[in-house]
């Protein structure tokens, strides 16, 4: 069964924006209508002007707090719910895709998939060693309804997937499907004496705080691009690295094309579009020893315990060095990368649609 129209959830606070356009603009290539549902804050001018660069594509913006925010509760993810099942009753998709977790169970007109970016529950665990506290339990409540209802669930990595069936039980049907970005967009060029960090500084999953307190002791200097300011207010602060603010898809590729280095010390990260897009540039890769990073990137990268500010120091030094290794590291970084191009993602989610559709979706949760 051929698959023509998809409506897809997203949302412009992160990673999950680039991946929609990503995938939405591969889509487009091969014919498929993409509506775009934008929940949470308004995208901004830059990542409106994005998305206006792909032909045909459809946005809608609803105002709704976004699953993970403070001010979620059921009567405006309800809300939120009801908007999206009449965006979807007037544009009439094959396949449902949402990338969040909270209405995978609603009586949807189409098969649908729910993407597991990121979770509070799988947060918290990794940032802060626990579980959410009592507060978060009508989040929790949702996302397990969610993926319940969904007819397919897939993760990045199945690091998240083995976090999600552990952490939310039995969720049905599951796959990975690996994100992917355009080679093309980040392409390397002479290398400069700086390390790179692009992360949300807020985050505390990114732990920018320990580049922070390493930046002192490393020979050169790191740069971290990206927002420091919360979505729902206040501002991390930082001493020791240079910050660069958020930078746009092409300033941010400059910044790729000449590090020489690129760094997450990530105590939690799903997947990682920024460690991709510095690997497609042939950055020397040094990231935080987590499991999803180690499935992604295995023996390409240089690893550090996330929360230790003098080894993330010392395996900068010992790159910066030795020139030679650290060559190598970025040449084995971009050769690996090509496992994760966004031609393959786009091929991926072809077949798991086309899949989807014939198969037809399970009845909704209730």
């Amino acid at each position: 069964m051929s698959v023509r129209r998809v409506m897809m959830s997203a949302d412009a606070v992160g990673g999950v924006w680039t991946f929609a356009l990503q995938l939405a603009e591969g889509l487009r290539r091969h014919g498929i209508e993409v509506l775009i549902a934008v929940l949470g804050p308004r995208p901004d001018g830059g990542r409106l002007r994005a998305a206006g660069r792909i032909p045909g594509l459809m946005l809608a913006h609803g105002d709704f707090p976004l699953e993970w925010m403070g001010e979620a509760n059921d009567a405006n993810q309800d809300a939120a719910g009801r908007w999206l099942l009449g965006l979807a009753r007037e544009f009439g998709p094959d396949i449902v895709h949402l990338n969040h977790f909270c209405h995978g169970h609603l009586p949807w007109p189409a098969p649908c998939v729910v993407v597991a970016h990121s979770c509070v529950a799988t947060w918290y665990e990794h940032v802060r060693g626990t579980a959410p506290g009592p507060e978060w339990d009508g989040y929790r409540r949702r996302v397990a309804r969610g993926l319940a209802g969904a007819a397919l669930v897939t993760a990045p990595t199945r690091s998240m997937l083995d976090d999600l069936r552990r952490l939310y039980g039995h969720v049905g049907r599951v796959a990975v499907v690996h994100n992917g970005r355009d080679p093309e967009t980040f392409r390397g060029t002479r290398k400069q004496p700086y390390v790179l960090c692009a992360a949300r500084a807020w985050d505390e999953a990114k732990n920018v705080a320990a580049l922070d307190a390493a930046a002192p002791a490393s020979r050169w200097p790191i740069r971290v691009a990206g927002d420091v300011r919360h979505p729902e207010g206040g501002s991390a602060r930082f001493d020791h690295v240079q910050l660069l603010g958020a930078l746009g898809e092409g300033s941010m590729a400059n910044q790729f094309a000449h590090a020489a280095i690129y760094v997450l010390p990530a105590r939690y990260e799903p997947f990682g579009l920024s460690v991709l897009e510095a690997a497609f540039a042939g950055c020397a890769l040094v990231l935080g020893d987590i499991p999803s990073l180690r499935e992604l990137w295995e023996d390409t990268a240089c690893y550090v315990p996330s929360d230790d500010p003098a080894a993330i120091a010392r395996t900068l030094n010992a790159l910066v060095d030795d020139r030679p290794k650290l060559h190598a590291h970025g040449m084995r970084a971009r050769r690996h990368a090509r496992r994760y191009t966004a031609e393959r993602m786009v091929a991926r989610w072809r077949d798991t649609y086309r899949d989807m559709a014939r198969e037809g979706g399970r009845p909704c949760v209730s």
